[in-house]
């Protein structure tokens, strides 16, 4: 510290001896709860029931089918295939023999329930066989799948190859791609944001301060969520743990570098570091809470929604928000504090000049964004029309947003055992080997006539009742509960496809006809149908709903109509650019095979919620500057004063979302690309250019019906900067770094 910040004084011991307090209760008290990071995988909930339609007809025939006194188990299918370069393709007696004595050690297993079907030849291709081990439904799926892997391994049959795939080897595979969420999606997004850090200040302290706040709220948000998630207050899933590292890193260092650039401004025109921190902590308060409540109040939108993985977001990833603005403008000040202006060495500003100064010393102080704040003002038609022509192009793509849904072997972007046995299982007796069953319950008086509906449809091959156990070949009744009965009807169409959606539709409309039935239609290819149509119910619900709360936010904060509208509005043309480009880059460039429904929901949300965040920023302090130096100036004076921290901020959050791919899951590539996009388009474009040209279009009229429009312009203000200024011999030095 400088040796005014030392000075002695009651003032000055309080202020330390506040700050030091501050500083140890985050550390003792949120340092120790990191640990709970590590255990938020016992509280997940990854099987299929975390991610099904709430209401929906499918999920409604799951839950009475539980109660049916029946052997619930998920298969696992163990699929045998010649390995290559090995002679005589067709498995022979004695290698059926081994494949049956595997099945016969695997059904010694605790976690088997039921009898293991099998060994059975291949039926299109006699180089492979399968068997069928069942999984009792009250055993863990992963590990089950894990020790069936490893007894495989050691009991091998020579020249064949065994893997696992059917419903228990996704379910494996999924949890599998979700194990390294703890450290190498949390180690990367650090990494990235230590980086832009470091090249923004150039100081080796400032960083490691940020850091930090970031993972003492990492800690904080890890054990509110695993109390919320062990009590039943919210549901965890993977997809959601990942999301939340990744908000909590990039909304606090937002917020961070949003307190550190003001903090910088006030020590430059001021004496004392306390005094500093305080005016920096009044300066950003307002655009922090509103920022941070903008996120908040949008993420709880989300338990609006029908879609139980859509809806268990919200309050999930909302308290890592709460974490991050708590440690952002609590812990942060605090340690900065203690810092003085040691946390900007070897750059430390000093209180050597007066705070604010005409328009042309701003730019001065700010030649990169002084420039560009002249060119926007001397352009300021030009500049809107142009940019808004481009997110118009861009955004004239988004309805061809491909959001039907993937198959299950398409949602891993990497090789997987599941999908590799899947592909040789349907090799060696045909797609009929995938093929799942829709699921009927029904009145049990009118069985028959369910039974004969069924089975004249086209794309049913067979329709028959689930019956009670008894030996092979008896003539057993159908199972039944409460007066209702379980049919399956098998499709002929695979269960992941556009026919297998409308086999189901026609299912439903022919039961439909039976009076009195009461049939309702269950299974994979129903739960895909009610999936896709609640995804789409959910967004046209939550959509709205967003945005009425952004915008009832802005409107405080700014004390203004229009200016919000004008935020809103653009920010959503910004999503349908993200949304378009995605569709480009997903389609043509990459060739995905699609996108999960969710997809464009959760982008919409986080861009809008998150990405107006930086115009949040910048007509907060536009509005301050305009009630002194008038509407022009202001604008000009806020574009060049936040242009270096809000494009920090922006890249930051672009980079750590972008983090989101290091997961090999196609549902969080697409979404780490189309927010990293949109969160630059509305840092380095949005915010940057057509905000700014459409605030100096539109003219104090901008601030209406608030007291800034009526705000008049300071004595001698000048309409732009100088060209001379805004070209001045150091326009080359960093902005960031000032």
């Amino acid at each position: 510290m400088d040796e005014s910040d030392r000075r002695p004084g009651r003032g000055s011991r309080w202020w330390i001896g506040a700050a030091l307090l501050v500083a140890l209760v985050w550390l003792a008290g949120a340092g120790p709860l990191g640990a709970f990071l590590g255990k938020l995988g016992e509280v997940q909930t990854n099987d299929p029931g975390a991610f099904l339609p709430v209401g929906a007809e499918s999920t409604e025939v799951g839950e009475i089918a539980e109660g049916f006194d029946r052997e619930d188990a998920v298969p696992a299918v163990v699929v045998y295939s010649r390995d290559e370069g090995t002679d005589g393709p067709e498995i022979t007696g004695d290698e059926l023999a081994g494949i049956g004595a595997a099945a016969e050690s695997v059904a010694g297993e605790p976690w088997v329930s039921g009898e293991v079907a099998g060994p059975f030849p291949g039926t299109e291709d006699p180089s492979v066989a399968q068997f069928v081990v069942p999984i009792g439904a009250g055993a863990d799926t992963g590990d089950a799948v894990e020790d069936l892997r490893a007894l495989l391994a050691d009991e091998p049959v020579d020249g064949l190859r065994a893997q696992v795939t059917g419903p228990a080897g996704y379910a494996a595979d999924l949890a599998a791609a979700f194990g390294g969420i703890d450290s190498t999606l949390l180690l990367v997004a650090v990494a990235a944001v230590l980086v832009i850090l470091v090249a923004v200040y150039r100081s080796p302290l400032l960083p490691v301060l940020v850091i930090l706040a970031c993972l003492l709220a990492l800690g904080l948000s890890g054990a509110l969520v695993y109390l919320a998630a062990d009590t039943g207050l919210v549901s965890l899933n993977g997809q959601s743990q990942g999301i939340l590292f990744i908000l909590v890193v990039g909304a606090c260092t937002d917020y961070a570098l949003l307190l550190v650039a003001r903090y910088r401004e006030e020590l430059a025109a001021r004496d004392r570091v306390p005094d500093a921190v305080l005016a920096a902590v009044r300066g950003v308060t307002g655009p922090v809470l509103a920022s941070g409540g903008t996120v908040i109040l949008g993420l709880l939108c989300l338990l609006a929604a029908d879609l139980a993985s859509t809806r268990s977001l919200g309050p999930v990833v909302a308290i890592g928000v709460v974490a991050a603005l708590l440690s952002a403008m609590t812990f942060l000040p605090a340690v900065l504090a203690l810092s003085g202006r040691a946390a900007f060495w070897p750059l430390a500003p000093h209180g050597s000049r007066e705070a604010g100064g005409s328009l042309d010393e701003v730019v001065e102080r700010h030649p990169f964004w002084g420039r560009l704040a002249t060119a926007v003002a001397r352009r300021q038609r030009l500049a809107w029309i142009a940019t808004t022509a481009a997110l118009v192009a861009a955004a004239a793509f988004a309805p061809q947003f491909d959001a039907g849904g993937t198959g299950q072997a398409e949602v891993f972007r990497t090789e997987v055992e599941a999908v590799e046995a899947q592909e040789v299982l349907e090799r060696g007796f045909g797609t009929e080997a995938s093929a799942a069953p829709a699921l009927v319950v029904a009145d049990a008086d009118h069985l028959d006539e369910v039974v004969r509906t069924a089975e004249a449809l086209d794309q049913v091959s067979e329709a028959a009742p689930v019956t009670e156990p008894g030996p092979p070949g008896a003539d057993t009744p159908p199972l039944e509960e409460d007066g209702r009965v379980l049919v399956e009807a098998v499709l002929t169409v695979g269960p992941e496809s556009p026919e297998a959606l409308g086999a189901v539709r026609d299912l439903r409309e022919g039961l439909r006809s039976v009076e009195g039935a009461n049939a309702l239609v269950g299974g994979v290819s129903a739960t895909d149908l009610d999936t896709l149509e609640t995804a789409q119910r959910d967004f046209t619900v939550v959509v709205p709903l967003v945005l009425a709360v952004v915008f009832l936010v802005l409107i405080p904060l700014l004390r203004s109509l229009v200016a919000p509208l004008l935020l809103m509005a653009v920010n959503v043309l910004s999503f349908a650019a993200a949304l378009g480009v995605g569709t480009l880059v997903f389609d043509h460039l990459l060739g995905l095979p699609g996108a999960d429904p969710v997809v464009p929901l959760f982008a919409f949300v986080f861009l809008v919620a998150l990405g107006i965040d930086y115009s949040i920023f910048l007509m907060s302090r536009a509005r301050e500057e305009t009630l002194e130096h008038g509407h022009r100036e202001g604008v000009l004076r806020a574009l060049t004063v936040t242009g270096g921290v809000i494009t920090s901020a922006g890249v930051v959050l672009a980079v750590t979302f972008a983090a989101l791919a290091v997961i090999p899951l196609l549902f969080l590539l697409q979404l780490a690309f189309l927010v990293a996009f949109g969160v630059l388009v509305d840092a380095l474009l949005v915010r940057t250019v057509l905000v700014p040209a459409l605030s100096l279009e539109i003219g104090p009229a901008v601030w209406w019906p608030g007291r800034a429009r009526r705000a008049a312009p300071a004595r001698g203000a000048a309409e732009a900067p100088s060209p001379e200024v805004a070209t001045g011999s150091d326009a080359s030095e960093s902005d960031a770094a000032r």
